[in-house]
C-alpha cells in the first residue's frame, strides 16, 4: 500500500469515527427520550485492484431495531389499554351493587324490604308497620332508580370516552401518513431516524386505542390495518374516522347494526376514496381502549341495565298478575273452554294447551300485543311444540278470535261472545286441554290478593312490547310506588270492601312473592340460558346478579394484572435490545477514541515519512 492510500484510509477512518462518535453522543442525550430507538453507523470496507478492506466508507444510519418485539409490543400494548379501561369501568359498575352485608347495598335494601314484610304479616293492622312497608319498598325503587341512572353514567362515559378517542386516532393516523411522506425520498441520516422514531410513537398511541397490524411497504413506507383488515394507512393516504357522539345515554339508547335502529353513536371509516365501512358493525375494533369502550357501553353495561330490570319486572307483575282458568265450553259435538278477556292488557298473555291428532301435546302462549307491536325474534332451538305467538288486541275481542284462527286454525278454533274468548277442538282427533287468562290487577280492592304496588311511571307494569320496544328495557329506572298506596297503606291489606284490618291473606301473599315464590327469570339478562332459564326466589336471583357481576368484575382485575405484567416485560425487552445502554454506550465510545488515536496516529506517521522523503529528495 502506498503512502497515498495510506493516507486515505486513514482519514476516512478519522471520518466513519467522527460520524459514530455523533451518533453515540446522540444516543446518550435521548437515552431517556420515550420512544428513541438507538442508533448506530453503518459501515463497509473499500477495497482497491488486488487488495480489499484497505479503506471504510459509512452507509447512514441504521436504527438497531427488533421489527418482531415491536409488534408483539403493540398487540399487547392494545391488549392492556384494553384491560385496564374494563377493570376501571367494571370498579365502578361494582360501587352500585355497594358492600355486601352492609344495609344500604342492593341486597341490604331489599332485605329491609322483606322484614317490614314479616312485621306487617305479623300484625296486619298496625299503621306503623304499614307505613314501614311503603317506605321500604320507596327505598328499593329508589334504589333501583338510583342504580340505573349510574350504569347510564358510565356508558355516557363510555361514549365521550370513544369521541375523545378518535380524535386522537385521526390526528395519530394523519401524523403516520405525513411521516411516510416526509421519508419517502429521505436519505438514511440521523433526522430520517428521528422521523421514524415518531412515526413508531403515533403507531403506539394508535395501538392503545386500537388493535391495528403494520405492513412494512416500499421507500421506508408502512401501511396500517385494523384488526379485520379495513386500511387506516395506505402509504401518504390517511383515512378518517368519524364518531356521531349522542352525547348522553339513557337506558332506551342502544346500539344497533340496523342503522334506522341504532340510538348510540357508531364508528364510520371513510376510506381516501371515499368508501365509508361502519368499523362498529364489522367487529373491526375488538381492543384498545376504543374496543373497551365499546364492549362495555353495547354489551357489559347494557346486561346490567336488563338484570335490573328484569328484577324490577318480575317484582312488579309477581304481585300484579293474576291467572284466571277457563270454564268449559261446547260447541254442538266440539267441545273446549271459554275465558273472559276484557281486562286483558297489552304485555299480558293466554295459555292454551291441546293435543293434535298425533297425539303430541303443544303449550301456546299467546302474549297480547299492542297497535304496531312485535315479538322479538325467538331462538332457533326454541321448542316448536311451545311457541310464544303475538296478537293484537287492540281492534277487541272478535279480532282476536279472528287472528287466532289464522295462527292456531289448523287444529283449533276459535270465537266470541262480547269479551269471552271461546275456543274448541276442529275435529274429532284433537283436543282442547286447557285454556287460561294471565291479566294485571289494576285495582286495590278486585277482590283478589294481587295489587299493583308497582307503577311504570302512571302506567301498570305489564312488559308490554310496542313500537318503540319492550317495557322492561329501562324499567327499573322508572319503577316507583303507587301513589294511591302511599295516600293510604292500609291498602296492603284491604283487598276488598269490608276486609278485616287485620286480615293476613295480602300480607301473607306480598311476603311469599317477594321471599318464596319460584319465578322464571329471561334469559336475556345473561342468567340462565334459553334451553334452561333461570328458576329462582327474588332473593337468589338478585345474589345471581351480584355474584355474576363480582365474578367479571373480579376477572377483569385478573385480567388487568397478567396484560401488564406481560407489557411490562414485553417493554423491557424491547427497551434492552432498541433502548439506549448507557453502559454499551461508554465502551463504544472508549473503543472509537481508540480508533480515533490510531488513525490519527497513522496520519501522524505518514505525514512524518513523507517530510523524510521530500527532505531525501532534496
Amino acid at each position: 500500500m502506498g503512502l497515498s492510500q495510506a493516507l486515505s484510509a486513514a482519514l476516512a477512518g478519522v471520518t466513519a469515527t467522527q460520524q459514530a462518535l455523533s451518533v453515540i453522543s446522540g444516543n446518550v442525550a435521548n437515552a431517556n427520550t420515550p420512544g428513541y430507538v438507538e442508533e448506530s453507523v453503518g459501515q463497509v470496507a473499500l477495497s482497491t485492484v488486488g487488495q480489499s478492506g484497505v479503506s471504510v466508507d459509512t452507509t447512514g444510519i441504521n436504527r438497531n431495531l427488533n421489527t418482531l418485539l415491536q409488534s408483539q409490543l403493540w398487540t399487547e400494548t392494545s391488549g392492556g389499554s384494553y384491560a385496564d379501561t374494563t377493570a376501571q369501568l367494571y370498579q365502578q359498575l361494582q360501587q352500585i351493587y355497594g358492600t355486601p352485608g352492609s344495609s344500604s347495598s342492593f341486597s341490604g335494601i331489599y332485605s329491609n324490604f322483606t322484614t317490614a314484610l314479616q312485621a306487617l304479616s305479623s300484625s296486619p293492622s298496625s299503621y306503623s308497620a304499614q307505613t314501614q312497608v311503603v317506605g321500604a319498598a320507596q327505598s328499593l325503587t329508589q334504589n333501583l332508580n338510583g342504580m340505573t341512572g349510574t350504569i347510564q353514567q358510565l356508558r355516557t362515559q363510555a361514549e365521550q370516552g370513544i369521541a375523545t378517542d378518535v380524535q386522537t386516532a385521526n390526528n395519530a393516523i394523519a401524523q403516520i401518513a405525513q411521516i411516510n411522506q416526509q421519508l419517502g425520498a429521505a436519505p438514511p441520516d440521523s433526522a430520517t431516524a428521528t422521523l421514524e422514531d415518531q412515526r413508531d410513537q403515533d403507531i403506539t398511541q394508535l395501538s392503545k386505542l386500537m388493535n391495528v397490524s403494520v405492513v412494512k411497504g416500499a421507500n421506508n413506507q408502512i401501511s396500517v390495518y385494523t384488526a379485520n383488515g379495513q386500511q387506516l394507512v395506505s402509504g401518504v393516504n390517511p383515512s378518517t374516522l368519524t364518531f356521531g357522539n349522542v352525547g348522553t345515554l339513557t337506558a332506551t339508547t342502544l346500539w344497533n347494526a340496523n342503522p334506522s335502529q341504532d340510538e348510540a353513536g357508531t364508528i364510520t371509516l371513510t376510506s381516501p376514496g371515499g368508501t365509508q365501512i361502519d368499523l362498529v358493525a364489522e367487529n373491526a375494533i375488538s381492543s384498545g381502549e376504543i374496543g373497551a369502550y365499546l364492549q362495555m357501553r353495547d354489551t357489559v353495561l347494557p346486561q346490567a341495565q336488563s338484570q335490573l330490570d328484569e328484577l324490577a319486572n318480575q317484582m312488579s307483575q309477581s304481585l300484579s298478575n293474576q291467572t284466571t282458568s277457563a270454564g268449559t265450553y261446547t260447541s254442538g259435538a266440539q267441545s273446549g273452554f271459554s275465558v273472559d278477556i276484557g281486562g286483558v292488557l297489552p304485555g299480558n298473555s293466554l295459555q292454551i294447551t291441546y293435543t293434535d291428532s298425533g297425539a303430541v301435546q303443544h303449550t301456546v302462549t299467546v302474549v297480547a300485543l299492542g297497535q304496531g307491536g312485535t315479538l322479538p325474534q325467538q331462538s332457533a332451538s326454541a321448542n316448536p311444540n311451545n311457541p310464544t305467538i303475538g296478537i293484537d288486541f287492540s281492534g277487541g275481542v272478535n279480532a282476536v278470535a279472528t287472528q287466532l284462527n289464522a295462527a292456531l286454525g289448523t287444529n283449533l278454533q276459535f270465537s266470541n261472545s262480547g269479551t269471552v274468548l271461546q275456543v274448541v277442538n276442529r275435529g274429532s282427533s284433537n283436543a282442547v286441554n286447557s285454556l287460561s287468562a294471565t291479566t294485571t290487577a289494576t285495582s286495590f280492592t278486585s277482590g283478589s290478593a294481587q295489587l299493583p304496588m308497582f307503577l311504570d311511571g302512571t302506567q301498570p307494569i305489564t312488559g308490554a312490547l310496542t313500537p318503540a320496544g319492550s317495557q322492561t328495557t329501562g324499567l327499573a329506572g322508572r319503577i316507583s310506588v303507587n301513589s294511591a298506596l302511599i295516600a293510604s297503606p292500609s291498602s296492603l291489606v284491604a283487598y276488598a270492601s269490608g276486609t278485616a284490618s287485620g286480615d293476613s291473606t295480602r300480607p301473607n301473599f306480598i311476603l311469599n312473592q317477594m321471599t318464596s315464590a319460584a319465578l322464571n327469570f329471561s334469559p336475556t339478562t345473561g342468567i340462565g340460558s334459553t334451553s334452561t332459564p333461570y328458576s329462582g326466589t327474588l332473593t337468589n336471583y338478585m345474589s345471581q346478579i351480584v355474584s355474576q357481576q363480582s365474578q367479571a368484575a373480579n376477572a377483569a382485575t385478573n385480567l388487568q394484572q397478567g396484560q401488564d405484567t406481560v407489557v411490562s416485560a414485553l417493554q423491557q425487552r424491547f427497551n434492552d435490545q432498541s433502548g439506549v445502554n448507557i453502559n454499551t454506550e461508554m465502551s463504544n465510545l472508549i473503543a472509537l477514541q481508540n480508533a480515533y488515536g490510531a488513525n490519527a496516529r497513522v496520519m501522524s506517521t505518514i505525514q512524518q515519512m513523507m517530510s523524510m522523503l521530500l527532505q531525501s529528495v532534496t
